[in-house]
């Protein structure tokens, strides 16, 4: 809870020995299981969007206004590049897992991510993410210093 009383519901931010990340917090609803009551696998691909979003969020870099023009010179939007996934333990319905995302790499124009979720301390997914800034066009942007520096934080 914030001060306020209100759930972050962008998840926070945080820093431990390995450097700073994002914290989102993801409660397992049913359409987020299969018919055993365990995640489906799609669903991991879902929770890891959300807590790259949050982050960016976080970091003053909102999707909306990437998508808009407002945050760089011309409309444009990260676009998955690469996923490489690793399931782990299975997560069941009304699991409070965590995503945690962390900056591995910072390119020209994209960002690699590791993405774990956890449930409690047990790590039960793993994503590495690359994702790439792109116009409207699909054309690869650099990422501007604005950006840059949001990330290196």
């Amino acid at each position: 809870m914030s001060d306020d009383g209100w759930a972050d519901i962008s998840g926070r931010r945080a820093k431990d020995a390995r450097g700073s990340f994002h914290r989102l917090p993801v409660r397992v609803y049913f359409e987020d299981t299969d018919a055993g009551g365990v995640v489906y696998h799609a669903s991991y691909v879902r929770f890891c969007e959300r807590g790259r979003t949050d982050f960016l969020r976080l970091l003053g870099v909102e999707a909306r206004q990437l998508i808009s023009g407002e945050a760089s010179n011309e409309p444009a939007a990260f676009v998955v590049r690469r996923m490489s996934l690793e399931f782990l333990r299975p997560a069941r319905m009304d699991d409070l897992l965590v995503v945690e995302t962390r900056v591995k790499e910072l390119g020209g124009a994209s960002v690699t991510l590791i993405q774990e979720i956890l449930n409690d301390e047990y790590k039960v997914f793993e994503a590495d993410v690359t994702v790439v800034l792109v116009s409207v066009a699909g054309k690869p942007l650099r990422l501007s210093d604005a950006i840059r520096v949001a990330f290196e934080v």
